[in-house]
């Protein structure tokens, strides 16, 4: 093993990941994942070093004490690791119009990515307290970010503006798309697999709980589903994706003011489980036999196959499309039920392939190609920091 290892963070709000990687020359190799849910309890870190795994219960908590979780998960990873620890790297969900790539996070980063908060108020600060709790613990340790949004800075103007005053565009408010360094990731192994389809006009459908698309031309992002924020675009979990603000300003005339609680409302009480009424977890859905579940679940394929259409005017074309993340990569049945609505596109599935979650799907006289590709997010993350370092 190299005597260089590297670790990446990925801060969700109910979960951090974290990817332990050994820097072999200007390539970084995964060589161990680790995981805690702040909903368990007692907050436990469960990670795996090579073949080897591991369960550690830790004594800080989620709140107050998050410094000492951040100690705890390096000692107790660390200690099973020969290297020395040359870099901590950071997803970062929001780079505003500052960050169109990876870079060091000195002082003045720190404070732009400080900045940026408000843009996105429930995703940044949780990446935050991680930065500042690893300098806390070990000050003169490298740290570096990985943006979300930096994949999307390819995209025309055009693409990014909403029709508000120029001004206000100016000052950024405008499209920015998310699940970047996803959609980064797949572009990388779609022209492994298939590089005639990579340098096409492909679609990817990053669905987890956040879901997003992006269309692509050559593995450049030439239109995404999220806009100025992670609440737009398709259904996700708990989010409502596309919303007229006419309806958000009927219920804020009804009663719902309070910015803070529209907030709540926007990212927890919506999307699936708003429409169903049970659960915003699509496997869940799947095997309840009620109407509203059924509803649930074909509004999310209609909202996907509907964003799909609208991106193949971006691109002039589309000559495939790519399922990744949680659902995407799992979930059959949803795959299925997309490719139904596309039809018009002379799309056709192999519904062996897909049960199988094969890496191609389409069957063989479909116009356009069908790809499963899981994604990871903590190899990009990696491989632009050892591309820093270097």
């Amino acid at each position: 093993m190299t005597d260089d290892v590297l670790l990446t963070f990925n801060a969700g709000s109910s979960t951090l990941k974290i990817g332990v990687f050994e820097r072999t020359g200007h390539h970084a190799r995964n060589i161990g994942r680790g995981k805690i849910d702040f909903d368990k309890v007692p907050l436990t870190l469960a990670y795996t070093v090579g073949d080897d795994t591991y369960e550690k219960a830790l004594t800080g908590d989620h709140a107050e004490n998050f410094v000492a979780v951040v100690s705890e998960t390096l000692d107790h990873i660390l200690g099973h690791l020969p290297g020395r620890l040359v870099a901590a790297s950071h997803r970062i969900v929001h780079g505003g119009l500052q960050f169109q790539g990876p870079v060091f996070l000195d002082d003045a980063n720190i404070e732009r990515v400080e900045g940026l908060v408000p843009l996105a108020p429930l995703h940044q600060p949780q990446a935050l307290r991680v930065i500042h709790s690893v300098r806390k613990l070990r000050p003169d340790l490298r740290q570096t970010a990985s943006f979300d949004t930096a994949f999307h800075s390819s995209q025309a103007d055009l693409v990014r503006r909403l029709a508000i005053p120029r001004a206000m565009h100016d000052d950024g408010v405008r499209r920015y798309g998310f699940h970047g360094l996803s959609y980064k990731y797949i572009a990388s192994k779609l022209k492994e697999i298939d590089p005639g389809a990579a340098r096409g006009k492909v679609i990817a459908c990053h669905l987890g709980s956040g879901a997003s698309l992006c269309a692509m031309e050559s593995g450049i992002s030439r239109d995404t589903s999220m806009g100025f924020s992670a609440l737009d675009g398709i259904p996700m979990a708990t989010r409502p994706g596309w919303l007229d603000p006419g309806a958000l300003l009927y219920l804020m005339r009804s009663g719902l003011r309070d910015p803070e609680k529209i907030e709540d409302f926007l990212y927890h009480e919506c999307g699936l489980l708003g429409v169903s009424g049970i659960s915003g977890d699509t496997r869940v859905l799947l095997q309840d036999k009620r109407a509203e579940a059924a509803e649930a679940i074909d509004l999310f394929c209609l909202r996907i196959a509907g964003e799909i259409g609208r991106m193949c005017s971006t691109l002039g074309g589309l000559d495939a499309v790519v399922f990744t993340a949680g659902i995407g990569e799992n979930q059959p049945e949803i795959r299925a039920r997309v490719a139904q609505r596309l039809r018009w596109l002379a799309v056709e599935i192999d519904e062996d392939a897909n049960k199988r979650n094969s890496t191609s799907i389409h069957a063989a006289p479909s116009a356009v190609k069908l790809f499963v590709i899981p994604t990871d997010e903590e190899q990009v993350i990696a491989d632009e920091t050892v591309a820093l370092i270097a």
